[in-house]
This record gives C-alpha cells, sequence and structure tokens, in this order.
C-alpha cells in the first residue's frame, strides 16, 4: 500500500514538473548588509569612487539556469544588468557608513592615477563568475551557486592599489527552483562576499 502511494506521488510530481514551461524570468539583486563596518571610512576615507565594472562573464546575458527533469529549462536574467545591480546597490548601502559614494566616469587601475583623483579612495569590480543552477531528479534538484569576482581597491593615502579575489561555491538540496528562490540565494551569496570584504578591504 506504501509502495502505490509513493508511486501515485512520484507520477503526480512527474506530472506537475511536465507541465512547467521554460523561458527567460528576471531577478532583482540587490545587496543588503548585514554586519557593521565600523573601520570601513578609516580605510577607505570619507569619498570613495565608483569606477565602471566590469562584466567578463562569457554569457553576460543570464545569471542562472534551471533544468527540470522534465519540462523545458528556464533560464534568469538579472535586472538591471549585472554591473548596474552591483554598483546601484553599493551607491545605496554604503553612505550610512560614513563613505559617500562617487560615481566615477573611468580609472586605470593603476597606483600613479591615485594623486590625480579627487576622492580619497577608488573602487572598481571585475565579475568573472555569477551563476546559479539547479538541475533536478525525480525526488529533488541540487542548486550550485557561484561567485567571483575581482576587487580593486585605490587608496590614495597609501598609494596602493588592493586587489582582492573572491570566489564563493555554494550547493544545496531543495524541490525545484522558482526565480524567487533563485533571487533569494544569490542575494545571500552576494550579501556575504560583501560583508566579508568591507569588514576588511584589505
Amino acid at each position: 500500500m506504501k509502495a502505490r502511494r509513493w508511486i501515485l506521488i512520484l507520477a503526480l510530481c512527474t506530472l506537475i514538473m511536465s507541465c512547467v514551461r521554460g523561458g527567460t524570468y528576471p531577478v532583482f539583486l540587490k545587496y543588503q548588509p548585514v554586519g557593521t563596518f565600523p573601520s570601513l571610512s578609516q580605510k577607505v576615507g570619507s569619498t570613495l569612487g565608483i569606477s565602471p565594472f566590469k562584466d567578463l562573464r562569457p554569457d553576460a546575458l543570464y545569471v542562472g539556469l534551471y533544468m527540470p527533469f522534465t519540462g523545458r529549462f528556464s533560464y534568469f536574467k538579472s535586472e538591471p544588468s549585472l554591473e548596474k545591480t552591483i554598483q546601484e546597490s553599493l551607491l545605496r548601502v554604503l553612505p550610512p557608513y560614513g563613505v559617500k559614494p562617487i560615481v566615477l566616469s573611468a580609472w586605470d587601475g593603476k597606483p600613479e592615477s591615485l594623486k590625480m583623483l579627487e576622492t580619497d579612495s577608488v573602487l572598481t569590480i571585475e565579475i568573472k563568475k555569477l551563476w546559479i543552477e539547479g538541475k533536478s531528479s525525480i525526488s529533488h534538484t541540487n542548486v550550485r551557486t557561484s561567485i567571483g569576482f575581482l576587487i580593486h581597491l585605490g587608496v590614495k593615502q597609501d598609494g596602493k592599489v588592493y586587489t582582492r579575489n573572491v570566489e564563493v561555491e555554494r550547493e544545496m538540496i531543495t524541490y525545484g527552483l522558482s526565480p524567487d528562490k533563485a533571487q533569494e540565494t544569490l542575494n545571500h551569496v552576494l550579501t556575504e562576499v560583501f560583508d566579508s570584504y568591507f569588514s576588511n578591504p584589505y
């Protein structure tokens, strides 16, 4: 009797998943700090230039993929673009920590150019990887999230550029991968990455 019940449940799950439509779904990424950074303004100064970020991923259009057990694949896309999303998050969250972010048109990344800046420091990020992928079997979904940033921070007072290579990978088992779940997971990892970085930028 129990065996029949499980067969019926699995058949129903398979039927439901087979009806799932694929397509492309927007996800809205946002860095929302959890920690506090009492020494951040001491390290980067009261003004931080934000130089344009670079998305170096092979396919910059998407941030994730869900492969159901049956049915069509679903793709996740950042709205707005990933570089703009991350930049806008930093512009929003830094002022409460005594750091005024100022958007710069460009920065060559060289220590020699720091003395020409009107800000105390300057930040730029190369996005090497940001991806969430869910692959379902008949009973569960394996979800893998990976983020890779190369963060460059130039500090005028030190005359130095501090570069941090950040690599984070997380795996979990769940049931399906909706756009909302993909968004929640990516935002959680983004918070983990930036909270750790701003706690100790160099």
